[in-house]
């Protein structure tokens, strides 16, 4: 059972079709060295045998260890903005969980290290490096190690930090559930990102891999390297996707405006407004804002994408 003296972490499980991989992921929730937790698992309308592993969980863990729900069944972003609006859960902290990756022991623990010393009235996020691992569990290399710190310019051009390695304290919680779960946004994490970020807070981005990802056939995006992965991204900040995310960002952050620091406020109404500009102002737009990815790759790209109006 959890531990009285520490903070409770719910962990926010999503799943859909996950009976082949999803028991390894329960059971490196049961091996974390951080033991006050509990599961809110949403299942999106699953037809195989993922209700039954997760009943079998509960049998043995009790109800109030795992907590199994039905999902809106719109997408794994509503699934997760559904469980992370759910008022019903409480806990000072919330952690993002796919279905099929493999938690390291020691994953809670870090996250919670850096979360506890933030003041709890300050939004904060922590995310990690990922292993990343082939169907059988065997590795295929690391995620990328991004060097630049988080900010608000950066999380307005790119996400961070996979949703998998996500943790955040109730601050950053009462933000989103105040945003909403019917919020129209490319990605539940990206929008994590965007949040924090924006609204004064804090992001921890740890250069150690805390869980292993695991790669499915054909998941170039979300292996997010290689050669192969780079010219599918370039193909669609080319057929207009890039741009139309930065769309429904905008208008997400909208209903967050009163909560987005003067300074970044600023940066975000210049952003806005500099992107529908001509060549000239959307080029000096990115640099007064201070818009920068992560690489300098990603950077030419951002470049390229304001010349041909792109972003």
């Amino acid at each position: 059972m959890p531990s009285d003296a520490s903070p409770k972490v719910a962990i926010l499980l999503c799943t859909y079709h996950g009976q082949r991989y999803l028991a390894e992921q329960l059971d490196s929730f049961a091996a974390q060295s951080y033991k006050s937790w509990e599961v809110w698992a949403s299942d999106d309308c699953s037809r195989d045998k993922t209700q039954e592993i997760l009943n079998s969980y509960q049998r043995k863990w009790g109800r109030d260890r795992l907590s199994i729900h039905s999902g809106p069944a719109e997408g794994f972003a509503a699934n997760f903005l559904s469980l992370t609006c759910k008022k019903k859960i409480q806990a000072g902290y919330y952690a993002y969980s796919d279905q099929d990756d493999i938690w390291e022991t020691d994953k809670l623990e870090r996250a919670m290290n850096w979360l506890t010393s933030m003041p709890e009235n300050i939004p904060a996020m922590y995310c990690s490096r990922t292993r990343l691992i082939d169907e059988k569990d065997r590795d295929i290399g690391l995620s990328p190690l991004f060097t630049k710190p988080p900010s608000f310019p950066n999380a307005l051009m790119q996400n961070i930090g996979g949703g998998n390695t996500m943790v955040f304290n109730n601050a950053a919680c009462e933000l989103l559930r105040e945003a909403g779960a019917d919020i129209d946004v490319v990605t539940h994490d990206w929008w994590v990102y965007l949040v924090v970020s924006a609204c004064g807070g804090r992001v921890f981005y740890d250069t150690y891999p805390s869980l292993r990802y695991r790669q499915h056939e054909g998941n170039l995006v979300g292996m997010n390297i290689g050669w192969r992965a780079r010219l599918v991204r370039m193909s669609m900040l080319w057929h207009g996707r890039f741009r139309d995310y930065n769309d429904r960002n905008i208008r997400a952050l909208g209903r967050l405006r009163h909560k987005i620091t003067p300074e970044n406020r600023e940066i975000f109404d210049r952003f806005s407004i500099s992107r529908n500009r001509g060549l000239y102002f959307r080029l000096i737009g990115i640099k007064q804002c201070g818009l920068y990815r992560q690489t300098t790759l990603g950077n030419l790209g951002l470049a390229l994408a304001a010349i041909f109006k792109k972003f």
